[in-house]
């Protein structure tokens, strides 16, 4: 790996958040390596992105800076790089997300289940997704957000975690010995807050955001999976994937598998052919 010392240390630039930190250089060059763009298509636009920072430009303006170089130098990279706009881009009602989610835990081997609804010991409750193996039952509430700044506070594991336990009462009760069969996630498209995170580890209720855990994170489930959502493919028109979403067809993987699901929206043979190219670069990429 080429030494990205080079950085701008006098550069201040504007997170989602309205934070403003130190432009960092690593970080953009760790999410041009998970594209699988090359080295040197990434130290060019290192190079070209640090000569038009100024003070107080947006991480979004660096990003699509990134993103329409990127798409100039090594276009079958792009598709993975926008994984996280794309990942936003699954709105407004959210249940794309919730098939997504369900879609990572049915690569994983659980039978699954989405809007699910299930008795509690006080009252019934709606699941977004139920996943079951062997003698682990796991229930999952996701929470999406149409804005990367956005992160979901404590109160969010709180009312879960409280909710799930009505549920574990009425499904489990409490024997001596007897094993802990249900899980209560909590999964987010964004972040948690500290507090969150805290409560979240100290009560039993599994966090999973964009970039954490650590290990086991959203974004590397995404990728040790090879599940991509229709939204990061840049062939299709923006009105094109909310007419795929509208008919529940939300993983690349159903497109690559039947090219003919898109007969109805009257793509070209031209555009149908771009599109089945980027589809085979973004698996074979990921099979590497």
């Amino acid at each position: 790996m080429a030494n990205s010392a080079q950085t701008t240390p006098d550069i201040y630039i504007l997170k989602q958040s309205g934070n403003k930190v130190k432009y960092n250089p690593d970080q953009l060059r760790r999410s041009l390596e998970r594209s699988g763009a090359g080295e040197e298509d990434i130290r060019v636009i290192l190079k070209e992105v640090r000569n038009i920072l100024y003070e107080g430009i947006s991480t979004k303006k660096i990003y699509r800076i990134a993103y329409d170089l990127l798409r100039k130098r090594a276009s079958h990279a792009t598709t993975r790089y926008r994984l996280k706009q794309a990942i936003m881009d699954l709105g407004p009602t959210g249940y794309p997300f919730e098939r997504f989610v369900g879609a990572l835990l049915a690569h994983q081997g659980y039978r699954v289940e989405t809007g699910v609804f299930v008795k509690g010991r006080c009252v019934q409750h709606e699941v977004d997704v139920v996943a079951v193996k062997d003698h682990k039952k796991i229930m999952v509430e996701c929470k999406f957000h149409h804005d990367q700044g956005t992160k979901s506070n404590v109160k969010v594991p709180m009312y879960i975690r409280s909710r799930f336990e009505d549920i574990r009462k009425e499904l489990y009760p409490q024997h001596p010995g007897e094993p802990f069969a249900m899980e209560g996630w909590l999964v987010t498209n964004t972040r948690f807050t500290a507090d969150a995170i805290r409560f979240g580890n100290c009560s039993g209720l599994r966090l999973i955001s964009w970039d954490y855990p650590a290990k086991g994170s959203l974004r590397e489930r995404i990728d040790l999976a090879g599940l991509y959502p229709v939204t990061c493919l840049h062939t299709l028109t923006r009105n094109e994937k909310k007419q795929l979403l509208e008919k529940e067809i939300v993983m690349c993987r159903e497109l690559a598998s039947d090219m003919s699901v898109l007969s109805f929206l009257g793509i070209s043979a031209a555009r149908l052919k771009r599109l089945k190219k980027e589809l085979d670069l973004l698996f074979e990429k990921n099979k590497s």
